[in-house]
């Protein structure tokens, strides 16, 4: 089987879109239909850091390492909740829901 190819959030909108998909599948990240079995905890996290990291010019550079603390912190929240029971995983959330409000503003910005 072929490996996959990353996808790459290419501007805001899709680095949106890609917490948009983590919430739902948070806190393990996998795909439960099979069509994607490399999903996974390092996968995403790794697409998001990619994601931010190309779009580092448009977030500007406190902005940039402002998120990548906030999804290593999101990060460590879930791998200390995987199976959703102690709140963690909701911690977890609530920073998702942080990290699009960041992006929001930069959506914003004239």
């Amino acid at each position: 089987m072929k490996p996959a190819r990353m996808h790459i959030a290419q501007n805001v909108q899709e680095l949106l879109e890609l917490l948009t998909s983590m919430l739902l599948s948070s806190p393990k990240f996998t795909d439960k239909t099979g069509y994607m079995p490399f999903l996974n905890l390092d996968y995403v996290f790794r697409e998001l850091h990619v994601g931010l990291s190309s779009n580092r010019q448009t977030l500007g550079e406190g902005r940039y390492h402002q998120l990548i603390e906030m999804s290593d912190r999101m990060r460590a929240l879930f791998e200390a909740d995987p199976e959703n029971t102690t709140g963690e995983t909701r911690k977890g959330r609530d920073i998702i829901y942080e990290i699009e409000d960041v992006l929001k503003q930069v959506r914003r910005k004239p």
